[in-house]
């Protein structure tokens, strides 16, 4: 059913709105969403029929465990790593130590903002909060840049950083978690000690086990380019069986996933050699998946409407929050930006766009909705969305003409 929408939804957005697919298939989510409810009362069985169809999908298990790591993988695949490793330095401050800054200033400023408005949410929340909101969303973000004509230079910046930051903001999401999960959450050695191991072990454990099965899926594929079928077999086979054991090994998957994609991708060369029947056949299958899947994420983001009960003091906290986060955004760009020397345009300006192009997206959601049974989830959850909605619908919509009017050619 929700595959059945994205393609109504995408033809639609073909033929009339012409606007970036997921954005276009959002917005119809979204429109979708306020006539179920208008109809409730009229057409009761079929507004259930939607809300049981979002809520069995498991929202957070689904893009967690299911869409991201394809996501993930088609991404990496087709990113150039010569291109990348000229950007090493920004996408690697940006990744690591942009979303600690970005989870130390949201989690303190939405706190003393809500502190403010009357609203119960403790402090170590709130910092659980600034991590799961601190990521900027690969999908969000490169789903929406190939619409836009933008300088390899910053693309790769956005792209690279979005790619690698999901992980490592994954990383400090479990982190500020177990901290806020303590009865007496005083930050000692004890404490310290697991979130550095926590940290070892997901993050640089995703990066060499990734590296490890990127290798192992280049060499099976190669073995198999005169049987294109079983080639493009052995790339889902690498990504569903990888994304299982590192699971199993409790190493971060998505950082996994990226560091397979871009090996296999530059190893195979496949953005050059297209030409090629088995590297065909991996483009064409990729892609097409990548759009799908892209689709269905983008669908479901609307549909999850119906899972939310808002609370109006809290959407005021929300709306604020959406500048807070922006602000915080640029600090955490700015600062390590700075730190760098670098050709292209202003630090300022460079900052700005990639501040306004930090779209948050279905990771974000689907760590939120991870804490809808917690104390403070309902809150998350609420913030989250008005928050996603924003960066989807009005960044996501605008990023391109704010990048003439910054970026003039």
């Amino acid at each position: 059913m929700i595959i059945a929408l994205v393609s109504l939804f995408s033809f639609i957005n073909y033929k009339f709105l012409k606007l970036p697919n997921t954005i276009a298939l959002m917005m119809m989510s979204l429109i979708s969403v306020f006539i179920l409810i208008s109809i409730q009362d009229i057409f009761p069985e079929v507004y259930r029929f939607f809300c049981d169809l979002v809520i069995h999908s498991n929202f957070d298990k689904l893009i967690m465990d299911s869409l991201l790591i394809f996501l993930l993988f088609a991404g990496a695949l087709h990113v150039n790593i010569k291109d990348l490793k000229h950007e090493r330095w920004s996408v690697l401050l940006f990744a690591s130590l942009g979303v600690l800054i970005s989870t130390s200033l949201v989690g303190s400023l939405v706190y003393f903002t809500a502190q403010l408005l009357g609203i119960d949410f403790a402090f170590t929340y709130a910092s659980v909060f600034g991590a799961l909101i601190s990521p900027t969303d690969p999908i969000a973000v490169l789903a929406i840049l190939k619409k836009y004509d933008i300088s390899k230079s910053l693309k790769m910046k956005i792209e690279g950083e979005s790619l690698f930051n999901d992980g490592v903001g994954v990383v400090v999401f479990s982190a500020m978690l177990l901290i806020a999960q303590l009865k007496h959450p005083e930050i000692n050695a004890e404490v310290g000690q697991e979130v550095g191991l926590l940290f070892l072990e997901e993050a640089i454990g995703g990066l060499v086990f990734g590296a490890l099965i990127g290798f192992i899926g280049y060499y099976s594929i190669k073995a198999t380019q005169d049987n294109p079928h079983l080639a493009v077999m052995m790339s889902i086979a690498i990504v569903v069986s990888g994304y299982a054991v590192a699971s199993l090994l409790h190493i971060s998957g998505p950082l996994a996933m990226v560091v397979a994609g871009l090996i296999i991708g530059n190893k195979l060369d496949i953005n050059h050699h297209k030409h090629k029947i088995y590297t065909s056949q991996l483009n064409n299958f990729w892609e097409i998946l990548d759009e799908i899947l892209n689709g269905v994420l983008f669908v479901l983001i609307g549909l999850s409407l119906h899972l939310i009960t808002f609370d109006n003091t809290v959407i005021i906290l929300g709306l604020i929050a959406i500048m807070l986060v922006l602000f915080s955004r640029f600090f955490s760009v700015f600062l390590p930006y700075s730190f760098l020397r670098h050709k292209e345009y202003s630090t300022f300006k460079t900052s700005a766009i990639l501040t306004w192009g930090g779209l948050r997206g279905g990771i974000s959601l689907a760590l939120a909705f991870s804490l809808s049974d917690s104390t403070y989830g309902n809150i998350i959850v609420q913030i989250t969305f008005i928050i996603v909605i924003f960066a989807i619908l009005v960044q996501g919509l605008s990023i391109g003409k704010l990048v003439e009017k910054l970026l003039p050619s």
